[in-house]
């Protein structure tokens, strides 16, 4: 259904929120998204999926949900990326006070919708959005994500984006519950059209604009697997990383260093037998399991990132800077040419897209 039952025994015709999906070749994980959504309960609700160009089942999966609205985004206007042209022709036609962007990946738990409305409120947020759980099952995801998001969690500590008096801003545009005044006052996504890193980019309108802002880890709320095999997770971050990170050179040769002279010491301390390697080695190995440890992933996947993940995660820096900074950047099926300048945010900012 794609009005809750509370809300329609309301009498109320008119949805409270409206969630819109876009959604490009996304058969392997709509289905689940749009269950856990139907399902939701306590607020009345519209789903609108925009079918943006997917080649695979995604439009008659979508199709098969009773109450879903399934719309094209229409062609894309040049300098836009294809997500933004999607979430623009979804809010036009939503109905909703509220907003919810969330992807074709996620997975939303029983009474979750509710339960972000009322916290949106309650802290007088005009935007919530939501870093969801990650599911990691391939070795390289397990191995990843950790540094990635460890690093996120440094970059953008959720305390300070959700701090008035700090000037960072971050969003994850897996979940972002904003209300429809305020998005309309921003610009929505047609004043970021050309944005690739779309999410942090409308954080920062809202936040500068004056409004609340409010971001958080939510396992108790919303999960999603966002990459399925290593191509997939090699193309996402390549699009990314050069983008949520002001110096990406910079931050691999220190994430190699972080990752390379404890795990030398340690070597070292076994071969030579030798105390103050082995506590220069103790020391380093510590301070790399807590950096992990802010990832929020299990003990055994801060292992595998520890072992693993750094020099992966300093190679996929460097791919994506080297990309950006020459030709642009590649995303479900489309190519996106980047200018090698910098915003006054220090991001890489998008010239054109197809």
């Amino acid at each position: 259904m794609g009005l809750s039952e509370a809300g329609l025994q309301s009498g109320s015709a008119v949805p409270e929120v409206s969630i819109i999906v876009p959604a490009r070749n996304e058969e392997a994980s709509l289905a689940d998204c749009l269950q856990s959504l139907a399902e939701q309960s306590g607020v009345a609700h519209e789903i609108i999926v925009v079918d943006d160009g997917s080649t695979d089942r995604t439009g008659e999966i979508a199709a098969s949900f009773a109450g879903v609205r399934v719309i094209g985004p229409g062609p894309l206007p040049a300098g836009w990326t294809g997500k933004n042209n999607a979430v623009v022709a979804g809010a036009a036609v939503a109905r909703g006070q509220w907003l919810l962007f969330t992807d074709a990946d996620t997975v939303h738990l029983p009474g979750s919708l509710a339960r972000a409305l009322a916290e949106a409120r309650d802290n007088g947020a005009d935007m919530l959005s939501y870093s969801p759980e990650q599911i990691a099952v391939t070795f390289w995801e397990m191995a990843v994500l950790p540094v990635v998001f460890a690093e996120l969690a440094r970059e953008y500590p959720p305390k300070k984006v959700s701090d008035p008096a700090s000037t960072i801003a971050a969003a994850n545009g897996q979940y972002i519950l904003i209300r429809r005044d305020a998005y309309e006052a921003v610009g929505g996504h047609r004043a970021i059209a050309s944005e690739l890193l779309e999410d942090v980019a409308l954080a920062r309108a809202v936040k500068n604009s004056g409004r609340k802002l409010r971001f958080r880890y939510a396992a108790d709320a919303v999960r999603t697997r966002m990459y399925r095999n290593f191509r997939q997770l090699r193309e996402g971050w390549t699009k990314n990383l050069a983008l949520l990170f002001p110096r990406p050179g910079w931050l691999a040769v220190s994430s190699l260093l972080l990752w390379g002279i404890p795990l030398g010491g340690l070597l070292a301390a076994v071969t030579h037998r030798g105390w103050p390697l082995s506590a220069f080695a103790a020391t380093g190995l510590v301070a790399t399991g807590h950096r992990l440890s802010r990832a929020n992933f299990t003990w055994d996947m801060e292992v595998l990132g520890a072992l693993f993940g750094y020099p992966m995660f300093a190679y996929l820096l460097l791919r994506s800077k080297a990309r950006h900074a020459h030709g642009g950047v590649s995303w479900k099926g489309r190519t996106y040419g980047v200018e090698a300048s910098r915003n006054d945010a220090g991001n890489w900012k998008p010239a054109t897209g197809n």
